[in-house]
């Protein structure tokens, strides 16, 4: 007897906007209930602290969901001078408490500094995991870990607001790139010490912001589906976002139908026209439908990499 599937097998990406006081992995368990998903993911963590844009793959989408762990981010950062804490955020103790002798020019002068790229060293409170455990969990022990420094790129640091002794800016940057270690830094170079306040994900790749949904929100199209006998889960699909949102970057190649069903039995076809490296996005059709992402091997043939399952068998309620 076959086994009987805990969700369903949708696919397709969801921008939540995640509240603050949650983890990422509570948040993602939450829209994985709503939608009653076989299989979800999401694509890099946010702080407890922070709020934004956090894409969720559900189904075949997680397949996928590591070019989004790779993309580019923006965010929007309040950071209080004059306290350093000891996770560089407001969550944290306070360590330290400086007088605050900043004025705009130098405050614009040190932001600058940040442009670019950089090596970055990891905060012992970020999720990043030594010997299989993250790192906060050593921090909370009060361990200090060796962590290696890594290349981050800044691509764009903007002052918004400068009040007082805070601090609003702009960040655009590389993935990796932690805005509280930016934000410590940056006390440090003022001289007065400094620690997050507010932290906000405003971007992931190309998604636009106007896309994001709160938990909030899809409780409520839950509940209004329900009391007008609407199957919920025919309004929340309507949210998601096309899997192949996720790879949208990579170059296409189209190929017709008798070789798309040799891609999908894991082979390697030559096609005219193709890239003759890197990694490309394959469809198939006049439609382009999308099957998957592929290598381009070292004889200019597309080698496929992750392949798309497209099921036909009817949904387990």
């Amino acid at each position: 007897m076959a086994r009987r599937r805990r969700g369903r097998p949708i696919d397709g990406v969801l921008l939540l906007d995640k509240p603050t006081s949650i983890s990422s992995n509570d948040a993602l368990q939450k829209v994985k209930r709503m939608f009653f998903a076989e299989k979800a993911g999401h694509t890099g963590a946010l702080d407890p602290l922070a709020t934004g844009m956090l894409p969720i793959c559900l189904g075949e989408a997680t397949k996928f969901s590591q070019f989004l762990l790779d993309s580019d981010k923006r965010y929007r950062v309040v950071a209080k001078l004059g306290e350093r804490t000891d996770t560089s955020d407001s969550d944290g103790e306070v360590v330290q408490t400086r007088e605050v002798k900043v004025d705009r020019g130098l405050l614009e002068r040190c932001i600058a500094k940040f442009r670019g790229t950089t090596d970055q060293i990891p905060s012992m409170f970020s999720a990043l995991k030594y010997q299989g455990k993250p790192l906060y969990e050593y921090a909370r022990q009060g361990i200090e870990v060796p962590r290696e420094s890594r290349k981050i790129t800044v691509f764009e640091i903007n002052l918004i607001r400068f009040d007082g002794n805070e601090v609003e800016m702009e960040v655009h940057c590389s993935k990796g790139t932690y805005i509280r270690t930016i934000t410590d830094d940056l006390g440090e170079m003022l001289g007065c010490g400094a620690h997050v306040t507010y932290l906000r994900r405003i971007g992931v790749s190309h998604y636009p912001a106007e896309k994001m949904v709160t938990l909030e929100q899809l409780q409520a199209m839950i509940e209004q589906a329900q009391e007008q006998g609407v199957e919920p889960h025919s309004v929340l699909d309507q949210l998601l976002l096309p899997m192949d949102t996720a790879v949208v970057d990579l170059p296409e190649v189209n190929m017709p139908l008798s070789m798309a069903s040799i891609v999908q039995q894991g082979q390697q076809v030559q096609i005219a026209g193709a890239p003759t490296e890197g990694v490309v996005r394959m469809t198939m059709g006049d439609e382009h439908t999308f099957i998957g992402i592929a290598n381009i091997d070292d004889d200019g043939r597309v080698a496929p990499k992750r392949l798309v399952v497209f099921r036909t068998e009817a949904v387990a309620e």
